[in-house]
């Protein structure tokens, strides 16, 4: 997974349904529900793969430390993984509180 890749594709279309909301006026509640609804399902997505890779990363030091596994080289890229994809979901958890906060000071 490519962290900067993934926020920026985010990020983009945030930014994207942001000035489509501010173009289009009040026809964008039924294009907002669904934007934010698809982003949603998206972020439940993410935190469930986070989940599994920090799931992984903690069976792998069990099985290092119980003798069933020789190599550190596996128990240390499990947890970078999982790292990695703890440190994705937060960048995107707040970009979406930012964009969220932006969208609500918008005064129609």
């Amino acid at each position: 997974m490519d962290v900067s890749a993934g926020i920026s594709s985010v990020l983009s279309r945030i930014e994207n349904q942001k000035s489509s909301m501010l173009t289009n006026g009040k026809n964008t509640t039924t294009a907002a529900s669904n934007a934010f609804s698809e982003i949603f399902d998206q972020m439940i997505n993410l935190v469930g793969e986070t989940d599994s890779l920090a799931a992984d990363a903690e069976a792998a030091e069990i099985n290092f430390s119980l003798g069933n596994a020789d190599s550190t080289h596996e128990v240390t890229v499990a947890q970078q993984k999982a790292l990695v994809s703890l440190q994705y979901t937060v960048a995107v958890k707040n970009a979406l509180m930012e964009a969220y906060r932006e969208i609500m000071n918008i005064q129609i």
